[in-house]
């Protein structure tokens, strides 16, 4: 049986009893969440949350790259949160990539016809939340005043610890 096949089946049974169906767009708790798309973070979870009560926000490395900050932009300016938090996490796979090796290996695959991008790769952890945190600050579609913080999830404990 496929990957497929088991989460319709999965998906069928979540559907029978399924009863959010009229939550609105907005989230309820006004929190924008930029996170890892690693596996191993399940957001909700480790932070409480159920349906409908805020953006969650994922990519590699859980980068302020352009994408995610218009994620944020239209979370915080259409949808009415006022409060980011950023969450990167230990043993995280972008730790150490360089664009150049992504790119390499992309040229090997796939012939010289990819163009070269930034991937968002780093090499200290604590630091990279830093960046991001300071990268959101920094639009200036992103109000003064909004509250961001920055935390690093263990994937060995399931612990946040705030970035400073």
């Amino acid at each position: 049986m496929s990957n497929r096949t088991d989460l319709l089946t999965a998906n069928a049974r979540y559907a029978a009893t399924f009863t959010h169906g009229d939550l609105p767009a907005p989230p309820a708790r006004h929190i924008a969440i930029l996170t890892c798309m690693d596996a191993r973070l399940d957001p909700a979870k480790f932070l409480g949350l159920s349906e409908g009560e805020a953006h969650v926000i994922r990519n590699a490395g859980g980068r302020a790259n352009p994408d995610a900050l218009n994620a944020l932009v239209i979370s915080q300016q259409y949808l009415g949160t006022n409060e980011v938090i950023v969450i990167h996490h230990t043993r995280c796979g972008m730790t150490g990539l360089r664009d150049e090796a992504v790119q390499k290996l992309l040229t090997e695959r796939f012939g010289g016809s990819i163009k070269p991008q930034q991937y968002g790769g780093f090499d200290d952890l604590a630091q990279s939340v830093r960046d991001d945190v300071a990268t959101i600050r920094a639009d200036a579609r992103i109000p003064d005043d909004l509250p961001i913080s920055g935390f690093i999830y263990d994937v060995e404990t399931g612990r946040l610890t705030e970035v400073d």
